[in-house]
């Protein structure tokens, strides 16, 4: 089976081809340079962008993997959470494409997405407990199968990955910065007292990072040195920050500070909801999966693969160029999806964040878990 994924859910528009699970190749066109200047993304800009690049981007996929439209069994679509506008540009093309070569449409939801993207590399086992922590998201879910997914706990405010990119916007870093207190963080060690870990004082399985983001903010007003001068000079010292060690030493503190706050958080919520998990007699993970694009972040990976062998669990961490938006993430998902026998019908509708995806897929008709061809 050869699937197509497609992904415009924000600012990056990526599109992958996989065959049987393995990638064949990929293409993507990030829009950070532009949205740098204004500090964020901006969704009319996004939108324009993945119409201007999206079919172009295609032929240059087709032309790498020197297939052709009608050899395309499954398209696989990003049909939310996201911007409406740019999912759209997304959906749009998805569905043209499963028009014009009898193809199976896919719409797949963007967030079980990456929870899935470590298939890619290796196999995935369930029952699982996933933690996608992103730019939008923070969510925990208890993973039955591919198609299976059961929300515990999600963010009640900021996410952690918007958290970390507002914290760096204060630092005067670029756009997105949340890499770069991350960066920097590595070269010291953590002042365990400068933050206090956010709503962990409780018993359920949400998040909240508006509190921490405001102490950052509060710090950094007390110690405005800390700001760079431009997001320009923040580019150019963090590029180097190993051989500015002494400059950048109480910066350091502060983002290795930050960086252990937002992952013990994360740690505590999920051993909770590990230890509660554990206590079932059905559904008991034997995998941890960790995805999104604080996922790469140094603390909070080795924070999950701590917790992980500590409840003799398998520790799942895609490689740090599938914890970002991509195309492979949404084929590989789509393709599970189709093997089940199930796909969406040309009314398929996109989804924006706030609002729930609902379960509108149909059944092929005789599918069986193997189906191949269209």
């Amino acid at each position: 089976m050869i699937t197509l994924g497609i992904e415009t859910s924000c600012d990056e528009t990526a599109l992958a081809l996989i065959r049987d699970g393995k990638l064949l190749h990929d293409v993507i066109s990030s829009q950070t340079d532009i949205h740098s200047l204004f500090g964020g993304v901006v969704p009319e800009i996004a939108s324009r962008e993945h119409y201007r690049l999206i079919g172009r981007l295609f032929a240059d996929l087709l032309k790498k993997t020197d297939l052709s439209i009608a050899m395309i069994d499954t398209v696989a679509v990003s049909r939310g959470p996201g911007l409406l506008g740019s999912l759209l540009v997304g959906l749009g093309f998805a569905k043209g494409l499963a028009a014009a070569s009898n193809a199976r449409l896919v719409g797949v939801n963007h967030l079980h997405a990456h929870l899935l993207a470590a298939g890619l590399e290796q196999q995935l086992r369930f029952p699982a407990v996933g933690l996608l922590v992103s730019g939008g998201h923070t969510h925990i879910y208890h993973i039955l199968s591919a198609n299976d997914f059961r929300l515990l706990g999600r963010t009640l405010d900021d996410a952690a990955g918007e958290a970390f990119d507002k914290v760096a916007k204060m630092l005067n870093m670029p756009y997105p910065g949340g890499h770069l207190i991350d960066r920097i963080g590595r070269m010291a060690m953590p002042d365990v007292k400068l933050f206090t870990k956010p709503y962990v004082d409780n018993d359920n399985l949400d998040f909240s990072f508006s509190g921490l983001k405001t102490a950052a903010s509060l710090h950094i007003q007390r110690n405005p040195h800390l700001r760079f001068s431009s997001p320009a000079e923040a580019a150019r010292r963090c590029a180097v920050a190993e051989e500015e060690t002494t400059s950048l030493q109480e910066l350091a503190v502060l983002c290795a500070s930050f960086n252990h706050t937002v992952a013990q958080t994360l740690r505590i919520k999920m051993q909770r909801a590990l230890e509660r998990l554990m206590t079932q007699e059905q559904g008991r993970p034997v995998s941890l999966v960790v995805a999104g694009g604080v996922a790469a972040n140094s603390m909070v990976r080795e924070a999950m693969t701590g917790l992980a062998e500590h409840f003799d669990v398998e520790a799942v961490l895609p490689s740090l160029s599938l914890c970002t938006d991509n195309g492979a993430m949404v084929a590989y998902a789509g393709e599970q999806l189709a093997r089940l026998g199930l796909r969406h019908l040309p009314d398929l509708e996109a989804i924006p964040r706030g609002q729930a995806i609902p379960d509108d897929m149909v059944r092929d008709e005789g599918a069986c878990p193997a189906i191949c061809g269209k």
